[in-house]
């Protein structure tokens, strides 16, 4: 990894140069953040559970037509993107209220929504990613409106799916973050979904017992996080050959 060129790093994620001209190497990390960065750990094996679920759920959406930036996963950690010029508003699909909802408008956490809410953030750590309307996203430039009814069609039959897919799992999607970008093939912009989907970027609960199987758990120092990851990928069927891979990466930790 030392002989690639760095392209970006954020608090979850390394971006690298990749192979060809075009695409990104995507690395997951095992920190975990919250509360923009004032909030610090790390937690072994988190990045390759969310490189799993991640991939998992990037290839179902492109096979029902969602367009992302995902191609392949490399490896354990490793993932290869296209590159993507990344609009500056993160998109989040609420079904639930939990979180800022419930502060904001004093709706008890667990209440359901009269239907799903889309809310627009505008990435900005400094400014603690402040909540915007659809008419800022356009003066101030971040995105026009026909790319404002592309991602909210994208979020909302991205929302549709995953609901249906976790419910036959037993979880209830509370909510999720999502970002978008725009690929460039020639004369051509297309806008696809980008960064990841995984248990950082949704609210994900049992539904038999309202178990908190998501990034709440380290917000709130409720322990268990990485045993709660490996839940939700052992309910997609796709923990099997992880359980030896996360136990070496513990060991090798200690």
């Amino acid at each position: 990894m030392s002989r690639r060129k760095k392209v970006y790093e954020g608090k979850a994620k390394i971006l690298y140069e990749g192979p060809e001209a075009g695409t990104l190497i995507q690395y997951f990390k095992d920190d975990a953040t919250a509360f923009n960065n004032k909030k610090h750990a790390t937690i072994t094996g988190k990045g390759v559970l969310n490189n799993r679920i991640s991939e998992y759920i990037m290839m179902q959406l492109s096979a029902i037509g969602v367009p992302t930036h995902f191609i392949k996963r490399l490896n354990m950690r490793e993932q290869l993107i296209r590159a993507a010029e990344i609009i500056p508003v993160e998109v989040v699909v609420r079904n639930v209220a939990a979180g800022s909802i419930s502060t904001r408008l004093g709706i008890e956490e667990g209440t359901p929504l009269p239907r799903s809410i889309i809310e627009f953030y505008y990435k900005d750590d400094a400014l603690g990613d402040p909540l915007v309307s659809e008419d800022h996203l356009t003066a101030f430039g971040w995105t026009n409106p026909h790319e404002i009814d592309d991602m909210m069609a994208m979020a909302l039959r991205t929302n549709d799916f995953l609901a249906g897919l976790f419910a036959g799992i037993g979880i209830r999607l509370v909510d999720f973050k999502i970002e978008f970008g725009r690929i460039y093939e020639g004369d051509l912009m297309r806008i696809v979904l980008a960064d990841e989907i995984s248990p950082d970027s949704c609210r994900l609960w049992d539904m038999q017992t309202n178990e908190k199987l998501d990034k709440d758990r380290f917000r709130r120092d409720m322990g268990g996080v990485s045993e709660a990851y490996q839940e939700v990928a052992r309910r997609l069927g796709i923990a099997p050959d992880l359980e030896s891979r996360l136990h070496q990466e513990s060991n090798a930790a200690k």
